[in-house]
Parts: C-alpha cells; structure tokens; sequence
C-alpha cells in the first residue's frame, strides 16, 4: 500500500517541479529580446563596414587613376 501512495506523491511532485515560474518566463523573454537586439547591431555594424570598404576602395581605384594619368 505504501508503495502506490509514494508513486503518486512523486509523480506530483515532478509535475509541480516542470513548471516554469513567471520569474523564468520573463527571464527567458528578456533574454530573447536582447539576443536580437544584439543581432541587429551586429548587422548594422556590418553594412557600416561595408560602406566604409566600398568607400576606401573607390578612393583607392580614383588614387590609382589619377597616377596613371
């Protein structure tokens, strides 16, 4: 007899341990916010760069006409 009851009590228990509290809901939300808030930056700096090296390449490519002149 004291065996189903210990099941049925650990049974519960995991079920109540599975849940996910509201603390680690917002966690994990915040988390996933930042995360693509990071991701967008990272983009944006990216086509900054990019700029940046298609401009220093056309100011090279122009130096480098003007020599052959």
């Amino acid at each position: 007899m004291k065996k189903p009851i210990f099941m049925l009590m650990a049974a519960g228990a995991l079920t109540f341990a599975s849940c996910d509290s509201n603390t680690e809901n917002r966690t994990e939300e915040t988390g996933e916010r930042l995360e693509e808030g990071t991701d967008e930056i990272g983009d944006d700096v990216e086509e900054g760069a990019d700029e940046v090296g298609d401009n220093i390449e056309e100011g090279a490519d122009e130096v480098e006409e003007e020599v052959d002149r």
